[in-house]
């Protein structure tokens, strides 16, 4: 946890409600304009034998459960990366055309800290892509025009609320993983995040996934959904808490060839036999470039909040909320 010296928060609690839907409407709307997305709908929950639900770094433990009247486990989404690319099959999107929706998950095995709940809410969007896109200079493209709807979002809402200070710059330096590990050898993932991030404002941390030189993963990625070659994060210097802060995951989505390098690197072949890994392998699903924005984590360092359960309702230790409180740190 960190706790801001003389922290003292710009809005009151109804003040930061208004805030917050003026975020979400903004941004939201900015986005699917940048993507040419539509807006759909999404499930909370996906059965077991899908093999639809997101495994994340393949430790965390879903939500489960058995049901009434149908047969097998349902389970908690994690996230939505595989379900957005069938449904874009489903409802007969083509190229250049794409979705976006809200994505509320739970993961029970994430830290609560200030940055991280276990109540997860996203935009998850998903656009088709031509097997020519798949490349490094469309995916900087796609990332430019987000964090433009951030910045944009960021100048609406301080006319909004004049008392707010946050700048973002839409000048993105784009660094590899490795290319990070070269420059900061003896740091830690987080702190090389942390140095590049505070010395360029603005950052795209990309490959994320596979392992480096080093012989470590700068971090986890959950080898069926994005290209470890194609994919990484979007990090914004935080002013508050002093660090770097990731405000979406993304990447241009395994092929046929990468789905199946990536899943013997990782020793998990027998994925190929769920029916989502087979529509990929076989060509039936269309090619993709998608992600997940953090809704809370946008709200938080655009209304420049000190802990993410200022902006989201869930469920924190006692002894968290008390020291926030001391700290002037008041969780809904």
């Amino acid at each position: 946890m960190i706790y801001p010296k003389d922290y003292k928060t710009k809005l009151s609690q109804r003040e930061t409600q208004y805030a917050i839907k003026t975020v979400k409407d903004t941004f939201q709307l900015k986005l699917s304009k940048a993507l040419n997305l539509d807006r759909v709908t999404a499930p909370i929950m996906v059965t077991k034998e899908s093999g639809i639900n997101d495994d994340l770094n393949g430790v965390e433990r879903k939500v489960h459960f058995t049901m009434k009247n149908i047969e097998g486990e349902a389970e908690v989404v994690q996230s939505l990366a595989k379900w957005k690319r069938m449904a874009l099959y489903r409802y007969g999107y083509e190229h250049g055309e794409g979705i976006y929706t809200d994505m509320n998950a739970i993961r029970r095995d994430d830290d609560t800290d200030n940055l991280h709940s276990l109540f997860v809410d996203q935009w998850d969007w998903c656009r088709v892509i031509t097997e020519e896109e798949r490349n490094i200079d469309f995916l900087k493209e796609i990332v430019k025009k987000i964090v433009r709807a951030i910045t944009e979002t960021n100048e609406v809402v301080k006319n909004a609320y004049p008392m707010l200070s946050f700048e973002m710059s839409d000048e993105v330096f784009f660094i590899t993983t490795q290319e990070l590990e070269d420059m900061y050898p003896d740091l830690t993932p987080k702190k090389r995040e942390n140095e590049i991030t505070k010395k360029h404002g603005t950052v795209f941390l990309m490959q994320i996934g596979k392992r480096l030189k080093s012989g470590e993963k700068h971090d986890g990625r959950a080898p069926d959904y994005d290209d470890w070659a194609l994919n990484g994060d979007i990090l914004a210097w935080n002013e508050v808490l002093g660090c770097a802060f990731e405000i979406s995951s993304m990447g241009i989505r395994v092929d046929e060839e990468s789905l199946h390098r990536q899943l013997e690197l990782e020793g998990c072949s027998e994925r190929e036999n769920f029916p989502f890994h087979r529509m990929i392998l076989d060509g039936t699903l269309p090619l993709t470039i998608g992600g997940g924005i953090g809704q809370s984590r946008l709200c938080m360092l655009l209304l420049e909040k000190a802990h993410i359960g200022e902006v989201q309702c869930a469920i924190w230790p006692e002894e968290m909320r008390e020291e926030c409180r001391k700290h002037n740190i008041v969780l809904l």
